[in-house]
């Protein structure tokens, strides 16, 4: 292989909004995510409605949803 192209591993903190962290190996220092194995719906087996905002409400309205 050669010398010099490959980018530096670090141990990377990851970070979700639920809370919960753990490290990984990655090219960057830190990530952040939204949604995590801890509190993605597939796997903690709870039904959560992931709401992106102004496109649901503009459906909902369009279609007389409530």
């Amino acid at each position: 292989m050669r010398e010099g192209i490959h980018p530096k591993l670090y141990n990377t903190k990851v970070k979700c909004t639920c809370g919960e962290e753990f490290v990984i190996r990655a090219a960057v220092e830190q990530i952040h995510v939204e949604v995590c194995s801890k509190c993605h719906p597939f796997y903690s087996g709870q039904k959560r409605n992931i709401d992106r905002g102004g496109m649901v409400e503009r459906f909902k309205k369009r279609y007389g949803i409530k």
